[in-house]
């Protein structure tokens, strides 16, 4: 009998605890998970950010080129579309979490994907009739347009369920519970957005290239091969991943939403009908100034006879509260998601007036510019972890070198310098634009190189890396361990409003400076326009913005679990 429990032990020794393989069997740590199956997943992801890149970034010039939409109109169309791109995976990590899973969400988004770029190549090959558009009744043919925008959505909906799966399940291939393999899952998201910021950059450079030099339909029709080779990877390394084992508990959505119905229905009684159970079992945590005590009264119970009634935990209270706090944080990082999308709008168009030629023949695609906020990303990286996070370590003795509001307020910052820069080289463009006498010609090309973009384009990069990864970290840091996939999907919705916020704000400028029958700040023909202003008014809206997100840092509270 000894022996037998001695045989046996190494093999359960090597268990994964809470993890299975594809076939529902306990999985065997050195057969599954780790980096075997990372890899696969980190490919899996490159290559969904080169073809979701190989779309959007160039998304302005098709809108504007082959359907004839006016700049303000292509610019709200775009904003629309990044943010309902952006707003998704909320949808998307809820439906992984409650229903589906990771691994099969991941399974349909990938085909919803394909089918949706597929369907988008296919628009651009419908020949113009002259049917009514969107924007211009002259310009293309309404079903063009509307199986075009129809796909697009697609895309937007595949990527809903997909970006929010990847990198959990990722991150799933990894033991938290093993010293080495926690030490693994950290790299892990390093290479993750090593990855990510690869893919997109190959995928700006290459698609934005195909697309304005040979055509749009093989523009969309690489990235639509380019996700059938990568669901076939991802297939691939079925056998070696391990999923996580389904328990009977409640939802930690239904075990937070059970305290707001609680605490509304108990809004009559006070604070000193607490059950006493869980007046037995401990305090609440004081979380000043924002402890929402009003939550407290999810912890009444009405009859202490009936033990059929159930009363919410101080522990549930605690994650309902943990929610809440991360409100203002998220509605103060908004202008910067509202300056970060003119990158891939106002950013790319002003780009496509200037002189964009490399010797004699070479004309780069001004979509792909873009590609050095990944670039400046992928140097940057490497830069904060090595050098930046061990010079402030010795100053501030915290482990990250700077907390995680701070380095998003660090990102803040620069994002708001990164808006005066461009509005200074775009007033230089408008003064080159009249010193040659090509303000009236909207095609004219401003003897001006688009080199003069580099420097707001790589501010933008460095805000990336100081506030998108540590929204990232922050949200995933502070959800309930049950919410973490929800919490990243929650830190791509501030991106997601952050474009409909800038696509409104070009639309009330576009009227209000433009009702007297001029050309306003935003106009078709750029030369005409103010794009400037415009630049500086979004930098005013970041400074007040970011006064509020330092009140509101300051008194943040950093939620932690409670030890069970």
């Amino acid at each position: 009998m000894d022996d037998d429990v001695t045989a046996t032990s190494p093999l359960l020794n090597n268990l994964v605890d809470g993890a299975v393989d594809y076939k529902g069997r306990p999985v065997l740590r050195s057969k599954s998970g780790r980096w075997r199956s990372a890899y696969f997943i980190i490919g899996v992801e490159v290559a969904e950010r080169f073809a979701y890149y190989g779309v959007d970034s160039n998304l302005i010039m098709y809108l504007t080129g082959p359907l004839g939409q006016s700049t303000a109109t292509a610019a709200e169309n775009v904003n629309t579309w990044s943010g309902t791109a952006s707003l998704l995976p909320l949808v998307g990590a809820f439906v992984a979490d409650t229903f589906l899973g990771r691994y099969w969400t991941i399974i349909i988004a990938s085909f919803l994907y394909i089918l949706a770029l597929a369907l988008l190549a296919f628009s651009t090959l419908i020949p113009s009739d002259g049917e009514n558009t969107i924007d211009d009744p002259s310009c293309s043919p309404k079903i063009q347009v509307i199986i075009f925008f129809i796909s697009l959505y697609l895309v937007a909906f595949a990527q809903g369920g997909h970006k929010p799966c990847v990198q959990a399940f990722g991150a799933d291939q990894f033991d938290a519970h093993d010293p080495e393999e926690l030490k693994s899952k950290s790299s892990f998201f390093n290479w993750w957005y090593f990855g990510l910021c690869g893919g997109s950059t190959v995928g700006i450079f290459v698609v934005s290239y195909i697309q304005e030099n040979l055509s749009w339909g093989l523009g969309f029709g690489v990235p639509c091969i380019v996700m059938g080779f990568a669901l076939i990877i991802f297939l691939i390394g079925t056998t070696s991943y391990r999923f996580q084992e389904k328990t009977h508990e409640r939802s930690a959505l239904i075990r937070i939403g059970n305290v707001f119905v609680k605490a509304v229905r108990n809004w009559r009684s006070s604070y000193s009908a607490v059950s006493p159970q869980n007046q037995a079992c401990g305090t609440l945590s004081p979380q000043d100034p924002h402890n929402f005590r009003f939550l407290n009264k999810a912890l009444v119970s009405h009859n202490e006879s009936n033990r059929d009634e159930t009363v919410c935990g101080i522990d549930e209270v605690e994650e309902a509260k943990a929610v809440l706090r991360l409100v203002p944080i998220w509605v103060s990082c908004l202008a910067y998601a509202a300056v970060l999308s003119q990158t891939s709008t106002l950013f790319t168009k002003l780009g496509a007036t200037m002189d964009r030629s490399i010797g004699s023949t070479f004309q780069v695609p001004a979509a792909s510019l873009q590609s050095f906020l990944s670039l400046s990303v992928v140097i940057l990286i490497p830069i904060y972890d090595t050098i930046l996070v061990p010079v402030t370590r010795t100053v501030t003795n915290i482990p990250s070198g700077i907390t995680m509001l701070q380095r998003i307020g660090t990102g803040i910052f620069i994002s708001i310098v990164s808006m005066v820069v461009a509005a200074i080289v775009e007033s230089k463009r408008l003064n080159a634009a009249r010193e040659y006498g090509l303000v009236d010609d909207p095609s004219a090309v401003i003897p001006m190189k688009i080199w003069w973009l580099l420097p707001q384009y790589f501010l933008a990069g460095a805000s990336e890396v100081f506030t998108v990864v540590g929204m990232q970290e922050f949200f995933y840091d502070q959800m309930p361990s049950d919410l973490k996939s929800v919490g990243l999907a929650l830190s791509l919705s501030i991106m997601g409003i952050g474009s409909f916020l800038s696509g409104f704000l070009i639309a009330i400028v576009g009227k209000t400076t433009g009702e007297d029958g001029g050309d306003g700040w935003i106009s078709d023909n750029l030369n005409c326009g103010q794009v400037d202003y415009f630049y500086y008014l979004l930098a005013a809206i970041s400074v007040g913005s970011f006064a509020i997100y330092i009140y509101v840092a300051k008194s943040y509270v950093y939620y932690q679990s409670r030890a069970l």
